[in-house]
């Protein structure tokens, strides 16, 4: 099985979450599926832009999804959620033929041909399927506790983002069990961890997150799962000021989905870019021998 689709890394791809871009491209490859870069993209406008100017916000997610339509990709997909929740956005915005012309000056150039978008999570579990991840597994997370959190913007809103359920979505723990894990149920799998907050209120995150923490921490969990750097860095890279913040001394790893993916699939820890992480996960993958 061999798919092609392009690819919108996103700028923490390039900085902060460079373990989350490095793990997606090396699971896609090791799962047949071939990530075509658009060339010459750009930030999307993640979260400040739309508190801007709505119109330059869709005209910067538009610019993308055009540029991949002329690179000859129909459908691109992406890792990070905020990135996907602003380049579907401008897809919609951009069907409105009213609305339309109003991008179109921005760019000087037509929208009418346009990439659609979709997550990585979402082409890896609908194009892939579950019977393919299980039969490419060769190193079973057996013994591992693991808690997947989706954050709050994944699946929402439902009407615009068409994936999974907006209350309990399951893909996540669908392919970490057919990794071998143990998956538990996180009752605020979808909970806000305090997004970008963290800069202008980090009293917001610390609260979020920490509450996130807590009950994980009260399940036995042993490793968080995510599909969003932001909810990674707040929870992982924010662990100390949580515990500072809240007299608490969590040490629970927080990764990728495609980390843990890749490694069940015989990735190495340097494949999937584990030494990247704040709070190490592996003490846990060593004593699940995992690594």
């Amino acid at each position: 099985m061999s798919i092609s689709v392009g690819y919108y890394p996103g700028c923490s791809g390039s900085g902060t979450s460079v373990e989350y871009d490095k793990s997606t491209r090396a699971v896609c490859k090791k799962l047949g599926i071939e990530l075509h870069e658009i060339d010459d993209w750009s930030c999307c406008g993640s979260t400040p832009a739309h508190t801007v100017n709505h119109t330059l916000s869709a005209a910067l997610s538009a610019r993308n999804l055009v540029l991949a339509a002329k690179q000859g990709q129909e459908e691109v997909v992406t890792p990070c959620p905020s990135c996907l929740a602003n380049l579907r956005t401008a897809s919609h915005k951009i069907e409105d033929e009213e609305y339309r012309p109003k991008v179109e000056a921005l760019l000087d150039e037509s929208c009418e041909e346009a990439a659609s978008v979709a997550s990585t999570l979402q082409l890896i579990i609908e194009r892939v399927g579950i019977d393919a991840i299980k039969k490419a597994v060769v190193k079973p997370l057996k013994d591992l506790n693991v808690a997947c959190y989706y954050g709050c913007i994944m699946n929402r809103p439902p009407e615009l983002m068409k994936f999974d359920d907006p209350e309990n979505p399951m893909a996540m723990d669908k392919i970490m069990e057919a990794c071998g894990a143990t998956v538990l149920p996180f009752p605020l799998k979808v909970e806000c961890c305090g997004a970008a907050a963290g800069m202008p209120k980090k009293n917001i995150v610390t609260e979020l997150s920490g509450r996130l923490l807590e009950v994980a921490d009260s399940l036995n969990t042993e490793i968080i799962v995510t599909a969003c750097p932001l909810c990674q860095m707040n929870l992982d890279l924010r662990q100390g000021q949580v515990n500072r913040a809240n007299g608490k001394s969590y040490d629970i790893p927080v990764v990728y989905f495609t980390q843990l993916l890749g490694l069940a699939l015989g990735l190495s820890a340097e494949e999937v870019g584990l030494s990247k992480l704040v709070v190490d996960p592996t003490p846990r993958l060593r004593f699940a021998d995992v690594l």
